[in-house]
């Protein structure tokens, strides 16, 4: 445990110790706020019944900046290390993959939950200025940042995963745009498409983020879409290791 915390720590600091990450954090920031407000003078305009938690993540305002985070975040986690050759150091120190693998995984996630804290403030700003909910209920709450979080879980390893593929940080970034979007739009199919069979319907039903928020803003919260996330996670990182360790010996 000692060997990864170390690795984490020096993941961490990759991030904070580079002017990117305040230059995403401060973009990421307008990108929510004014998501926040588009989500607020949308329900004084039109009088909807949802709550102000439901419009600010269920709109275009929302997903977009969101899906675009990850290339960001997680393009220098492995090609930046072989693009400027330290991967060789970190690689031949008394290390294991999966500790390397693991780190470099947790280090985007981490800094990927540190750009929501500030988001919750808006929702108490809101409570307390106006003296109204925002949500139905504590669950909505916690369903929305738990799908949040799993949601990150997996586009985080999808985006380790391409940085592990590549020596050049754009074709990372790339990379994992045009397999998060595509995950992404596999969940609109259902939408795109007039889909008529009930068992396809069903499936992509399972899969689709974008159904996932709209029940879990309302703090409707199923088992299944934890499951889902968090064993395509765990694949996705297994991938991942396969890729650095080949890449590694290859070397």
């Amino acid at each position: 445990m000692r060997t990864l915390h170390t690795l984490l720590e020096r993941e961490l600091k990759s991030y904070f110790h580079s002017p990117i990450a305040y230059v995403v954090g401060f973009f990421f920031l307008l990108a929510t706020g004014f998501n926040f407000q588009s989500g607020l003078m949308n329900l004084n305009h039109s009088g909807s019944e949802v709550t102000l938690v439901e419009a600010s993540f269920n709109s275009i305002q929302f997903w977009f900046p969101f899906l675009l985070i990850f290339p960001l975040i997680t393009m220098r986690a492995y090609s930046d290390e072989f693009r400027t050759g330290t991967i060789e150091t970190l690689t031949t120190a008394p290390v294991e993959d999966w500790q390397v693998v693991l780190a470099k995984f947790l280090g985007s996630f981490l800094f990927y939950c540190t750009l929501w804290m500030p988001s919750a403030l808006y929702f108490l700003a809101f409570e307390l200025l106006t003296g109204k909910q925002a949500a139905l209920a504590a669950g909505a709450y916690g369903g929305t940042y738990l799908l949040l979080m799993l949601l990150g879980m997996f586009y985080c390893s999808i985006g380790c995963l391409a940085s592990a593929l590549s020596n050049e940080q754009i074709n990372a970034a790339v990379m994992t745009f045009v397999s998060i979007f595509a995950a992404f739009l596999g969940g609109l199919f259902t939408l795109i498409f007039d889909v008529t069979n009930p068992a396809l319907r069903d499936l992509i039903s399972h899969v689709s983020a974008i159904e996932h928020m709209m029940d879990f803003s309302r703090g409707l919260m199923d088992t299944r879409p934890v499951v889902w996330y968090l064993s395509m996670t765990a694949l996705v990182l297994f991938l991942n290791l396969q890729v650095f360790q080949y890449r590694k010996w290859k070397a």
